[in-house]
């Protein structure tokens, strides 16, 4: 075989298809977040606003968050030193697990080095701990989500988004005997819509399943103490494990999953996702407890949050955009071509120094392409009113549909 070959037709049928992805070179700069600084391909700089973040609530910039930081790594250094099985578990970490627990009501959690690496290793772990386990999953679960499903060499049945009637035929034709488990999300990313949750509880009850709910879009977001979607409705205690991130609205890395101390400690035995991986700096983890503890009481960064997504989706409404809204924080803006998808993305950072990247194919399916903001509490009002402005402009300029979507 010709490699270089194959490699260079691999890559071509990206470019033809119009979703090759192009890393630009971007800084945040401290204290200014949306604010960044983008340095072009000849070197020139340009200042630019962020606007497809997930640093929802601008936590990643806050003084509480950097100073916890600040201490842990002059007092401990850089690295843990390890996995947490042999040198790499700190009181950083025992911390930042009993913030977690503590957030979602369950008796603990257990820290993995990303919320992909949290749903891999313990979906891939479960049927270990339960011979002949059946997991339904919702079509549009995370990636993470549907590779550790796919290599826990289990039984897997897919319901269709958000279909409770169709999960609920799924797990009725299978023995009632069976140890089952219902996987699902929250808040899916790309249109911004809530699982029916209630619905799913019930019908995991009734056939005897246990519940496992990813809340990464959610935490910190929802909720009188930010804990999710589960908190808002009451229903934290009918999940048995929640997975999340630490790494979006928390601003800063690693994700989780919070169970019964029972359920964390089979994970953390048997689970080679997390027996095998260095576990994050004690830094690292310092942060995150100092940003999960302080969004616990921060209800105004939700409040301002949430206003600034309605006064955007609203006024992109008003000029006829195709926007995605389910009443959440996230704010698609429908394309349906990833050619015009990119270029679009593309003249925004170029002539008005707005960078939302486009979301395409295999992220979406092919011809829902589409631009997806994250408002946050720190945009301000003119930096809605330049990104509103430069929508509209080139959406003429482009001659692109102003037939509203149904959401």
């Amino acid at each position: 075989m010709d490699y270089e070959a194959q490699l260079d037709k691999a890559l071509q049928r990206l470019h033809d298809e119009g979703r090759y992805r192009t890393f630009i070179d971007i800084e945040r700069r401290k204290g200014k977040f949306p604010k960044a600084v983008w340095t072009r391909p000849d070197g020139t700089e340009k200042e630019i606003t962020v606007w497809c973040g997930n640093d929802y609530l601008g936590m990643g910039q806050h003084p509480a968050v950097l100073a916890a930081m600040h201490a842990a790594l002059d007092a401990t250094g850089a690295g843990s030193g390890g996995t947490r099985n042999i040198s790499g578990t700190t009181v950083y970490h025992k911390r930042l697990e009993a913030e977690i627990a503590d957030l979602h009501r369950k008796e603990a959690a257990l820290v993995f080095t990303s919320a992909y690496i949290a749903n891999d290793a313990t979906l891939s772990t479960l049927p270990k701990l339960f011979p002949g386990l059946i997991i339904y999953s919702d079509a549009l679960n995370h990636a993470s989500m549907i590779e550790g499903i796919k290599r826990n060499g289990g039984q897997k049945r897919i319901f269709r988004h958000n279909d409770v009637a169709h999960l609920r035929d799924l797990m009725a034709a299978d023995d009632p005997q069976a140890p089952k488990l219902v996987a699902f999300e929250s808040i899916y990313s790309m249109d911004g819509d809530i699982c029916p949750m209630e619905a799913i509880c019930d019908a995991a009850q009734e056939f005897n399943a246990l519940t496992y709910l990813d809340e990464v879009h959610a935490v910190g977001m929802y909720g009188p103490r930010g804990a999710g979607i589960a908190e808002k409705l009451g229903l934290m205690g009918r999940i048995d494990i929640i997975n999340a991130t630490l790494a979006k609205a928390y601003g800063v890395m690693g994700g989780y999953i919070a169970a019964t101390a029972k359920m964390v400690d089979a994970i953390r035995s048997y689970a080679p996702g997390f027996i095998f991986t260095t576990s994050l700096p004690p830094a690292v983890a310092a942060g995150a407890a100092a940003s999960v503890r302080h969004v616990k009481t921060a209800q105004h960064l939700r409040d301002k949050q949430q206003e600034h997504a309605r006064i955007l989706k609203t006024r992109l409404r008003a000029l006829g955009l195709p926007i995605i809204d389910h009443g959440t924080h996230i704010v698609p803006v429908h394309v349906g071509n990833p050619v015009h998808c990119k270029m679009i993305s593309d003249m925004l950072l170029e002539h008005y120094g707005i960078y939302v990247q486009p979301i395409n194919f295999p992220t979406v399916p092919r011809g829902t392409e589409r631009l997806r903001f994250t408002p946050s509490p720190v945009h301000t009002p003119e930096d809605i009113d330049r990104l509103v402005r430069a929508m509209d402009k080139l959406w003429a300029h482009c001659a692109l549909n102003r037939a509203q979507l149904t959401a």
